[in-house]
């Protein structure tokens, strides 16, 4: 028999790694935890699970980007018929909407942050895996396991969601952070780049609110550089962390670009989000494919829907906004329900096409863009490597163009008290990976500064891990995590009746009709308590699984033979490709020169196996065990 099986030998740290949505989130939230907590029912730990490593957990249940639901197993389990043929893959489970249902069930978002701390102390919420920094933290102190900051006062220039995790983890330490913000009110991005039909005003003053309530002291309308200097913060201030974030639109450098007519994408975003005059025309331009493009888009039509309705009139034959992108649909950056919900709403996609020119008539004013065919976007190393065709071209007239191309940093506050910050190139200072130090004593980074741009989450984890950064260099002791695995025999374990063959359950939404009367009406209405625990249902509860006693197995096949997605299959050890990995497991377990041809193995496919406890069930020689992997965390300093 030719070896023909690709095997690979489970490690240590095998069934953390199954946890797949931990895994992908980078502050390493629990999903599994509060799914679960859900599907049973208890709402008020889901939250206190949710909210333990991410202090914006309501905010990331809106709008978050969601990296656990791309990872989510449930994703990759094939479905098949009754004979056993491929049909399709599943679909991941709704993560996110299931986080903003456990934040919106407790009431938790409706209370005075005062009493929320002292509330959310009294819950000692639940360890649930190495996630919950929150409670952990607390018992820690409680125990006296961490030392607390003596209170010194920390900079941080920038009141987004960087800035603000910083904030909260540090209050949190005993520090006593002080955000600096340029605009009027906080939040950064998520007040001035995010429509309010995505997220509610409301949730994010509640969110600050919270962090204030720890002891973070917010200063709004304080540009660094304009209002206070840098060279300031640095001498008044222990540390600084620089959380400005990127504001500023990219531009594309074509011909036109510059004149009137022609703007950023988020400075559309931030003039509706402030309240003030922003001229578009009647005829609309966004050049890009992202959420940003979208959430752009999506905002000039409520612009002219709002404008239509108060004045009564018609709107003209054409009138409207075209979306036009490097990407073709299948290439499309934007999340697909932002695509589906703009093409409901009206906006016009063009893709495969690339801007060339912006042309203006005799008074300057825009009348149209040239674009041309897009043949690639990424080379084949995946990196932005854009090929057109010059000769396939398309005209289309417009009196404003939007661009949402990009964003940029602007570090000139730098330049008074800065000066040893070492930079890349302008706005992109010189960091260090783990620690996000800059080149400069006592100065650290956060959010687009640290990583670039990317999603909300990656900017709360950047944030956090700025403020053990802190932590470390002023108190001179470093913070650390232990965790002690066990894993627990679940002896009574069951699932929801046919949660198998459960769909994913559609987030409910406001009709189209309704949605384009206010800049602020809600597009997702989120899942009530029935469609939230029938989502949640569909959880394979991936930190359960099935473990093997092959001392106890009689090599019956009836495990796998029940297994209704076939992920077992029982082998000669011959039929499985040989490496140095599986040698030694082989040496461990049956000694040196054995006879492979002799002995068989019992493989498991991951990605096929739903939990089910079937195996474990069928087994007649109680050779299964249906397992839970624990992890318990305790934070000490050394």
């Amino acid at each position: 028999m030719q070896p023909t099986l690709a095997v690979s030998v489970p490690g240590t740290d095998y069934h953390r790694q199954l946890i797949a949505c931990q895994v992908a989130c980078p502050v390493h939230t629990d999903a599994r935890g509060y799914v679960r907590a859900i599907a049973e029912g208890r709402y008020e730990e889901a939250y206190l699970i949710a909210r333990g490593p991410n202090p914006l957990a309501s905010i990331c249940g809106r709008i978050c980007g969601a990296p656990c639901e791309a990872a989510c197993r449930r994703g990759r389990v094939p479905r098949v018929d009754a004979d056993g043929h491929f049909v399709a893959e599943d679909r991941p489970l709704a993560i996110r909407a299931l986080k903003r249902f456990a934040c919106e069930s407790g009431g938790w978002e409706k209370r005075d942050p005062v009493d929320y701390w002292k509330n959310l102390r009294q819950a000692a919420p639940p360890i649930a895996m190495d996630a919950e920094e929150l409670a952990a933290w607390i018992k820690a102190e409680a125990a006296g396991r961490v030392e607390k900051a003596a209170g010194q006062p920390v900079a941080i220039v920038g009141g987004g969601p960087a800035g603000l995790a910083a904030a909260h983890d540090l209050a949190l330490m005993g520090f006593r952070p002080v955000i600096f913000e340029a605009e009027r009110i906080p939040g950064g991005m998520l007040a001035l780049g995010v429509p309010a039909y995505r997220l509610p005003r409301e949730l994010i003053r509640w969110e600050i609110s919270v962090i204030e309530a720890l002891g973070a002291e917010l200063r709004c309308g304080q540009s660094v550089g304009e209002h206070v200097s840098f060279a300031h913060l640095r001498r008044e201030y222990a540390a600084v962390i620089l959380a400005v974030g990127a504001k500023r639109a990219r531009r594309l450098g074509i011909p036109g670009e510059n004149g009137p007519g022609v703007y950023g994408g988020v400075d559309l975003l931030r003039a509706v989000a402030l309240g003030e005059p922003f001229q578009i025309g009647r005829h609309v331009v966004v050049i890009g494919g992202g959420n940003v493009a979208y959430d752009v888009a999506r905002t000039v039509l409520r612009q002219v829907a709002w404008d239509t309705a108060r004045t009564a009139a018609r709107m003209e034959p054409g009138t409207g906004v075209k979306l036009v992108s490097l990407e073709t649909l299948e290439e499309m950056p934007a999340d697909t329900q932002e695509i589906l919900e703009g093409d409901e709403e009206g906006i016009e996609r063009l893709g495969g096409w690339g801007p060339f020119e912006i042309e203006r008539g005799a008074n300057g004013e825009v009348t149209a863009v040239v674009f041309r065919r897009c043949l690639r976007v990424y080379d084949e190393n995946r990196r932005f490597a854009p090929l057109f065709d010059d000769n396939d071209r398309i005209r289309i007239p417009c009196d404003t163009v939007l661009l949402a191309v990009g964003q940029t940093t602007s570090l000139d506050f730098l330049a008074e008290g800065g000066e040893d910050i070492k930079q890349h190139r302008p706005g992109w200072p010189v960091v260090d990976p783990e620690t996000l130090a800059t080149t400069a004593p006592g100065v650290f980074v956060a959010g687009d500064l640290a990583h670039g741009t990317k999603l909300l989450i990656d900017a709360v984890a950047s944030g956090k891990r700025a403020a053990r950064s802190v932590y470390e260099y002023l108190t001179g002791r470093r913070l650390v995590p232990e965790a002690t695995t066990v894993f627990l025999e679940e002896k009574r374990y069951r699932r929801e009746r046919g949660y198998e063959g459960v769909r994913r359950q559609p987030i409910p939404t406001t009709p189209v009709t309704e949605r384009l009367k206010g800049w602020d009406v809600l597009v997702e209405t989120g899942y009530d308590a029935t469609l939230a625990r029938r989502e949640a249902s569909r959880c394979l509860d991936c930190a359960v699984s099935p473990v093997f006693d092959g001392s106890r197995c009689i090599l019956c096949g009836g495990c796998a033979d029940v297994c209704p997605t076939r992920c077992l299959k029982l082998v000669p050890l011959q039929a499985m490709e040989r490496n140095e990995e599986l040698e030694k497991l082989v040496a461990a377990l049956l000694g040196e020169g054995i006879d492979w041809t002799q002995q068989s193995a019992i493989l498991k496919d991951e990605d096929r196996c739903i939990r089910c406890g079937l195996c474990a069930a069928r087994c007649p020689a109680d050779a299964i065990t249906m397992e839970r992997v624990c992890h318990h965390v305790e934070w000490k300093t050394l």
